[in-house]
Formats: C-alpha cells, structure tokens, sequence
C-alpha cells in the first residue's frame, strides 16, 4: 500500500504544528485570565473551523483544512490516542482511598447530581426540536445520551480549580472530588451502554449484553487485570530510566481501550479502568509517570480539544431554532446538577452554603463532556448543531465554576481540622491535567 502522499503529509504537518501552537498559546491565555485552558484550546479549533476562518478566508481554510475524510482522519487519530491517554491519566489520579472514607456523604451528594441532570437531559432530548435530531438516530437513543451528556462532571477541571483557589484542603473539596469521582465512573458506564445501543440497536437483549460485558470488565479489572498491571510496572520500574514506565503504561492503557472497544463498549471505559488499576498499583514511583503527563497534557490533549472545536459551527447559532435549543440544554444543564448536588448535600445534613458550592463545583464539565460529545458526533447520534450545543455547555459551565465557589465558600467557616489538613495537605493528584 503506497504511503501517505506529500502533499497530505504537509497538510497535516502544518495542521498539527498551527493547532498546538495557537493551542499552547490561547490556553495560556485564557489562564492568565482565571479560566481552565480548556477554553483557549476548544477556542483554537472555532477561529480555525467553521465559525470564524471559513467565513473571513474561505480560500486559504479550504486548503489548510480540506473537506476530504482521509485527511480529517488523520488528526482525528492524534486526537484518539491523545483523548484515550488523557482519560487513563485521570483514572490515575483516583484517590480510592479518599472514596473510601467520605464515600457515604459523597454517595449521597453524587447520586443526587447524577439522577436529576440524567432525567432533566432525557426530557430535554425528546423534547428536541427532530430538525437537529439526525435522521437515522432512534429518539430514545438521543435522549439517553444527551441525558448522559448532562449528568457528567470533570475531575480535571474541578481538581484544577480548587488547588488555583486553594480549596482542596477544605472538607468540600475533598467531597467534590470525591463525588465527581463516582459520577464519572457511572458516567462512562451508561455511555458504554448508550454507545452500544447507538451501535446494535435499541433492544433489551443490547442492554442485558451491554451490562454483562461491564460486569466482566470490572471483575476482570479486580482479579486478573490488577495483578497483571502491578506485575507490568514492577518489571518496568527495574530499569533505572522513567521510560519502560511511561510505555508501559501507555501500552495497558492503549491495550484496554482497545479490549472494551472490540466488546462494543466505549474505548475511553477501558482507559480509564486502567488508569485506576495503574494509580492504585502498589510501589508505583508517581515521579516516572510525570514524562507521560508532561508530553499528553502538553502535546496530545491540546490538539485533542482543538481538533474538538473544529467541529463546532457557532453560525448556527444565528438559528433562532438552535439558539433556543441551546440556551434552553445550558440552562437544563445547569439547572439540574445545582438542584440534584444541593438535594443531595442537604439529605446527608450539611448547610445550604455547603450544598451551592458542591453544586458550582460539579457543574463543570470540561473535559469529559468535551469527550462525551466526540463521542456522539462519532457514533452519529448528534448533529453539528447539538454537538456544538454541548460544547458550549462545556465551555460555559467551566467558566462558572470559580466564581460560583468563591461566593459560597466565602460563607463556610474553616474548621479546625481543616487548618490542620491545611498544613500537610499534599496534592492527593499529583500531576493533574493543568487547567484541562
């Protein structure tokens, strides 16, 4: 088979050299301004995509970005591996142990923020205008996944927040993190399911199938695969180089992404069980994963996202008909998190105050509903209109995530026990995605 053509070879050389730079250089940006770098790297593909250049210089976008499949493909495979590494790196920094021990509250608060905006956003899809449905997606399989879309939160995003506002020391950053931990386990969970009904069709058998397959995944996880993963990094950490590690732990990751993808699940599940396996792996050196951060955060990540926002066409929000829509999705999202967090934080007893901030915290939803989205556009399920809906419901949510804490945190009083956590708090997610 010949190789890719010159001609294609520069495209795509200088397409990933322009998104990384203006990636790198707008994320900077929007931090310096207080917001998640997310938002200057999902900024980078709408200036470059439909939205602005191909209005302003329709010429040069057409030979920068051609509408030719095989070429998109090629970033899209940058941003697959990047997307399936970054995900990994975030089961990674699971603190299974902090689960453990606010797991009760956490329960109680997650379960809320997750049942509220899954059936707000289930309303929401079946109330969507059929226009923005795509023609060969069942209705109920758009309705569950939007629903899925509006019930995840962002580790990332929340952890970043909270050491920028230096908040994690506090008993509610513990127990945001805590809570946003468990709804993005179940999130990957039901978009497993949702991926395979999308897939095979709308049928119990699909469901049934679906929930076996997670239930051998997790079983395998806990008996084989742990096991494994440890004996994998143990032989890798003989070398006295942080390399073997970092590939090692990259090939599990990969590995796993690649095993729930052939099983019809969602490739980011496996990653992110890996990463689970791989942060819990006794004798694991966290210093030899930094190499892998450095490059995925930096390099891989950043392209992931602008490549995301390539695919956003913020014109059509000029239709009054998916403006509507989309106001309306932002407000259900926004909506529904705040009343289900809330509910959930007064049923386990703790303060009004304490129940609006753990609702601003895991209103963010960044990275994850970034890749929940792509996932949708993937799979057919979502058309440009409402994938860049959701986007935008990523990016907005995000942006409201600090000042919303500042203003209730600003009305808890530090406890004693948190003046002490204060003074030997360490990072409980030692190399977290910086701003993602």
């Amino acid at each position: 088979m010949a190789p890719i053509p010159a001609h294609q070879l520069l495209i795509f050389l200088l397409q990933i050299g322009l998104l990384l730079l203006m990636a790198i250089a707008l994320g900077r940006l929007a931090m310096r301004f207080g917001m998640p770098a997310v938002v200057g790297e999902l900024s980078v593909g709408v200036i470059l995509g439909p939205s602005f250049l191909a209005h302003v210089a329709p010429d040069f976008s057409q030979w920068l970005f051609p509408a030719a499949t095989e070429q998109f493909h090629l970033l899209d495979a940058v941003g697959q591996i990047g997307v399936l590494l970054l995900v990994g790196i975030t089961g990674i920094h699971m603190d299974m142990g902090l689960v453990r021990r606010k797991g009760g509250t956490a329960a109680g608060v997650s379960l809320g923020g997750l049942v509220v905006p899954l059936a707000f956003g289930i309303g929401a899809g079946f109330l969507m205008p059929t226009s923005l449905i795509p023609a060969n997606t069942d209705v109920s399989v758009f309705a569950l996944f939007l629903g899925v879309a509006m019930c995840v939160s962002a580790i990332p995003v929340i952890a970043k927040t909270l050491m920028d506002m230096k908040l994690l020391h506090r008993n509610i950053g513990q127990l945001t993190l805590t809570a946003g931990m468990i709804d993005d386990a179940i999130g990957w969970f039901l978009l497993s399911i949702v991926s395979a009904m999308a897939t095979t069709g709308l049928r119990t058998g699909t469901v049934v199938t679906s929930l076996v397959y997670l239930v051998l995944v997790v079983v395998f996880a806990a008996t084989v695969g742990r096991p494994l993963v440890r004996v994998s990094l143990q032989a890798a950490a003989r070398s006295s180089e942080a390399g073997p590690t970092v590939a090692t732990a990259a090939v599990l990751i990969l590995l796993s992404a690649a095993a729930t993808h052939a099983m019809g699940l969602e490739a980011v599940f496996g990653a992110f069980v890996c990463g689970i396996l791989i942060g819990s792996s006794k004798g694991l050196d966290p210093a030899r994963l930094a190499p892998l951060r450095t490059v995925v955060l930096s390099g891989f990540a950043p392209i992931f996202f602008a490549t995301a926002g390539l695919r956003m066409d913020l014109t059509s929000l000029a239709d009054p008909l998916v403006l509507v829509a989309g106001l309306a999705v932002l407000a259900i999202a926004i909506l529904g998190k705040f009343i289900g967090a809330y509910a959930g934080a007064r049923a386990s007893r703790l303060s009004r105050w304490e129940g609006l901030a753990l609702g601003a915290g895991l209103n963010a939803r960044g990275v994850i509903e970034v890749v929940v989205a792509m996932v949708g556009l993937r799979l057919g399920i979502l058309s440009v209109e409402v994938y860049t809906i959701v986007i935008l419901v990523a990016i907005v949510t995000s942006l409201m995530a600090p000042p919303l804490l500042r203003l209730s945190m600003s009305r808890i009083q530090q406890t004693e026990e948190e003046d002490l956590r204060a003074k030997r708090v360490m990072d409980p997610l030692p190399g977290t995605p910086v701003g993602s």
